[in-house]
């Protein structure tokens, strides 16, 4: 990348976070050949908070926008919702998520991380699974933190078509394709099983 006046650099600093809010510090100061000090000054001089509060700002909105499921439901830390589109969500695996012996997180913990990620992307009061083709890519370990991205690849009706990828750095560690039932009202549901 070529060297930026003041001004110019300023202002690619302000698009690039506006684009991506989770760049750190570290990162904005290699992608502009630039001391971190510097970016900080920058971002100070922009109004422009620090990671931890870029962060909780984009979390708290993504929080504010969940429909299908309570925020106490979801697993990990919702970082990025757009209902019917695309999600994101975070989780440290901490010593009460692994096997005793093995020391990797449970499968279960990943998977309800995944589903519930899943869930929040159906535009409903409420979602339901319906199947899933999941594929456990390789154990994650205690301590790491695991980024689950998703996007709704189809839709029809009250049907929802899933992908989650869960990852580790830039390593997947799990993957699955989700058929969820959007249910706008549960009595209706009951009332048609009943029929």
């Amino acid at each position: 990348m070529a060297r930026y006046s003041k001004e110019e650099r300023r202002k690619q600093l302000e698009e690039a976070l506006s684009m991506n809010p989770f760049f750190t510090d570290e990162e904005l100061s290699e992608q502009f050949k630039v001391s971190v000090s510097t970016i900080r000054l920058d971002r100070g001089e922009l109004g422009i908070p620090e990671l931890r509060e870029r962060t909780r700002a984009v979390a708290q909105e993504a929080y504010s926008t969940l429909k299908s499921l309570d925020d106490q439901e979801l697993i990990g830390e919702l970082l990025e919702l757009v209902i019917g589109e695309r999600a994101c969500s975070k989780l440290m695996i901490d010593e009460s998520m692994v096997l005793t012996k093995a020391r990797v997180a449970r499968g279960h913990y990943l998977f309800a991380q995944a589903n519930s990620l899943a869930i929040a992307l159906v535009d409903a009061p409420m979602a339901l699974t319906g199947s899933v083709q999941l594929k456990f890519i390789r154990p994650v370990q205690l301590g790491e933190v695991v980024v689950a991205k998703g996007t709704v690849q189809h839709r029809k009706q009250n049907k929802y078509w899933v992908h989650i990828s869960l990852s580790v750095g830039s390593e997947e560690v799990l993957q699955g394709n989700w058929i969820l039932f959007a249910i706008e009202n549960l009595q209706d549901e009951r009332e048609k099983e009943v029929e």
